[in-house]
């Protein structure tokens, strides 16, 4: 049987705890939203276990889970979910670390985005340390801003796969002490980092830019092909290696789109033009994401992270509904996990969702909000049932 069209609108970190400074509101709760509350009085309501107990709450996790996957079975890390995106030559010995450009303070972190390095700045700061530090174990490969990989070959004999350093958005403000530490039980990366961090010192002096930052190391990802295993033609629609690397994994359709930046000045006309012709020409699922919630909250930024909702509902929910009404799809909306302002770290709260078009009595929500999807006592667990769930509604 054919499936109805699926669509899944993704905030990142959208959800979030009431702020006194919002009246006891939470950011969403804030948000000028008429799209999303409008679809919460027609719509399916609740919440999703989108990170299995004990693992750690993060998108790479998250969204492997919304996407029909279970982290437990298939999740390595985040490196190599990014190097997935990026296509890199990995041997299965071999072991991926993400790599963030950061800013250290007094041996604290001060940033972990480096102060949202220029993405033409980045690559030509990691092409620079490739160049000038060639090694037979690490290379550097450059990403997007501040997002970058290093590949250690045949680094699963070694002690990569049993050091835990943390990683840089959880520890903003916070000193780097503990990891220095955990560094030290890994001399070789140890090492080529003092070299790397001492040559970007001494070519950027006057850039925020001063340090590497590895963390989330795994073995080569292995996901099973998307449209095998749910039958959909799915295409993810992002800026961000972390959702590139998960669609390539899993064969789907991953375009390329010009503009898109992975913060809150993105090309959403874009998103949502890509979107919709992939459901025009023969696909039937879709996931559309959007970094900037995620990323003002990281920043403990109240007012942009309210904007940056504000813009997810009237750039990406309020076009992609009106462009795709002769098609009628399902339309889930939704976060990956909530990003907290007042913590800007992720937790592993259930994440709030809506579905538009559900054949079902709807729960007639006021608006949508992390309350109101709580209250409808819908929960999905595990998260990563969801999509089955979801498509055996629609089924037609």
């Amino acid at each position: 049987m054919a499936h109805a069209p699926l669509a899944f609108l993704i905030a990142d970190g959208m959800a979030d705890y009431p702020l006194a400074a919002l009246g006891g509101r939470t950011p969403l709760e804030a948000a000028h939203t008429p799209h999303m509350d409008a679809l919460a009085a027609q719509c399916c309501a609740g919440t999703i276990a989108t990170i299995p107990p004990g693992m750690s709450a993060g998108s790479d996790v998250a969204c492997m889970s919304l996407l029909g996957f279970n982290p437990r079975q298939h999740h390595t890390g985040r490196g190599p979910i990014e190097a997935a995106a990026r296509d890199c030559d990995l041997g299965p010995n071999d072991i991926v670390w993400r790599l963030n450009l950061v800013s250290l303070a007094d041996r604290r972190m001060a940033d972990f985005t480096a102060g949202a390095c220029d993405p033409r700045l980045a690559t030509r700061i990691i092409s620079h340390l490739a160049a000038r530090l060639p090694h037979p174990r690490f290379t550097l490969v450059p990403g997007l801003g501040y997002r970058h990989l290093l590949i250690e070959r045949g680094g699963a004999n070694g002690p990569a796969s049993n050091i835990n350093i943390r990683p840089p958005h959880d520890i903003i403000g916070q000193s780097i002490a503990p990891d220095v530490t955990v560094l030290q039980h890994h001399a070789p990366l140890a090492a080529f980092l003092a070299s790397a961090e001492h040559e970007l010192r001494a070519a950027f002096p006057s850039i925020a830019a001063n340090a590497l930052w590895p963390w989330g190391q795994g073995a080569p990802l292995r996901l099973p092909n998307f449209t095998t295993a749910t039958g959909h033609h799915g295409a993810i629609i992002t800026a961000v290696d972390l959702l590139k690397g998960l669609g390539h994994a899993a064969g789907m359709h991953v375009p390329s789109i010009p503009g898109a930046t992975g913060t809150i000045a993105t090309d959403y006309a874009a998103k949502v033009h890509t979107a919709i012709q992939h459901l025009r020409t023969g696909g039937d699922f879709v996931l559309l994401h959007i970094e900037a919630p995620d990323d003002c909250a990281h920043r403990g930024d109240i007012a942009s992270k309210v904007r940056s909702i504000e813009l997810f509902d009237r750039e990406i929910v309020g076009p992609f509904l009106a462009g795709t009404q002769d098609l009628a799809p399902a339309v889930l909306i939704a976060c990956d996990h909530y990003t907290p302002v007042s913590l800007q770290v992720h937790t592993n709260t259930p994440a709030p969702f809506i579905l538009a078009q559900h054949p079902h009595s709807p729960h007639q929500l006021s608006a949508f909000s992390e309350h109101h999807a709580s209250q409808t006592g819908v929960h999905i667990n595990p998260g990563h049932s969801l999509l089955h769930r979801v498509t055996q509604r629609f089924r037609q």
